[in-house]
């Protein structure tokens, strides 16, 4: 008896994962964009680059991690040309409110940004991408104990430069 080959197309495979993932996936980069126009962009630019790979891809053990770590990346380079364009944007001449909220936002980006990697991924991941501690581990390869310890001290670290409590 022989074994039996699965010959679906990749396309035909990669239909399923963008059907079954796209939505989640585009809350998620909500959630990290703000911006629903951004947003879609970014998953969809996402999904390009995971098919563009999914011969590869599509025979990993978790592609949705692959997917979100995409993701992520692309968003860390958008805000790096976020960053560029208010450096810009602040040698001209915006009101003094304008100025005060983009200053906010780039004090916690700035905050985010010197945090070691692992404790920003553990933090995006979980507050940004709302993923559980499970979840997070298995993306990252790491014990939920480990996530849990990150987690923590990313959230002490943001605590101690903006001030606030536990609660």
């Amino acid at each position: 008896m022989r074994p039996t080959i699965d010959v679906r197309p990749a396309t035909q495979d990669f239909g399923d994962f963008f059907r079954r993932e796209y939505a989640r996936l585009a809350r998620a980069c909500l959630l990290l964009t703000r911006s629903p126009t951004e947003a879609e962009e970014l998953a969809q630019e996402s999904l390009v680059r995971v098919y563009a790979r999914w011969n590869d891809v599509g025979s990993m053990e978790s592609p949705e991690g692959y997917l979100y770590r995409t993701a992520l990346n692309l968003n860390r380079k958008r805000i790096r040309r976020l960053a560029v364009r208010a450096r810009h944007f602040r040698q001209a001449s915006w009101h003094a409110d304008e100025i005060e909220v983009a200053e906010e936002r780039l004090d916690v980006l700035r905050a985010v940004v010197t945090l070691p990697r692992r404790q920003r991924e553990a933090l995006v991941l979980v507050e940004w991408l709302d993923l559980d501690i499970n979840e997070v581990g298995e993306l990252l390869g790491i014990a939920q104990a480990s996530v849990r310890g990150r987690l923590h001290r990313a959230r002490r670290a943001l605590r101690e430069r903006f001030g606030g409590s536990d609660a």
